[in-house]
């Protein structure tokens, strides 16, 4: 599966779009596939402070526990409530409604420096061998 061209990629597989200031925030397919049946996202809470490369929260699978990363620097104006109660929803939609932060960027300047689908791609064939 081609990762979606209106986002940048980190190399711990989260992503961020971004419009008119705020970043959305998720897991890529990949993170999910390697992760296997996901069944607990813990997410901050709307007003936290987040730094990009940070921890921000953790993601529970029936093989492990992972740490997320944020792919920005900003405010969390809201976490996708839907994961609390459908974690499953990360396996099923990880681009799409699996989102799981939205964040006003406090330097914006920051997600040039993510990988483009493309190069994210190509880290991932890479990595897989």
């Amino acid at each position: 599966m081609s990762s979606p061209a209106d986002r940048r990629y980190t190399k711990e597989h989260e992503w961020v779009r971004v419009e008119e200031g705020v970043g959305t925030v998720g897991i890529t397919d990949y993170a999910q596939d390697q992760l296997g049946d996901i069944v607990f996202v813990d997410l901050p809470v709307a007003g936290t402070q987040i730094a990009h490369m940070q921890k921000f929260g953790e993601i529970e699978s029936v093989k492990a526990v992972s740490e997320l990363f944020s792919p920005v620097t900003g405010e969390v104006i809201e976490a996708n409530a839907a994961l609390a109660d459908s974690p499953e929803l990360v396996n099923e939609s990880p681009y799409g409604d699996a989102w799981m932060l939205k964040v006003r960027l406090s330097d914006p300047g920051e997600v040039d420096r993510l990988l483009s689908a493309a190069e994210y791609d190509a880290y991932v064939a890479e990595a897989a061998g």
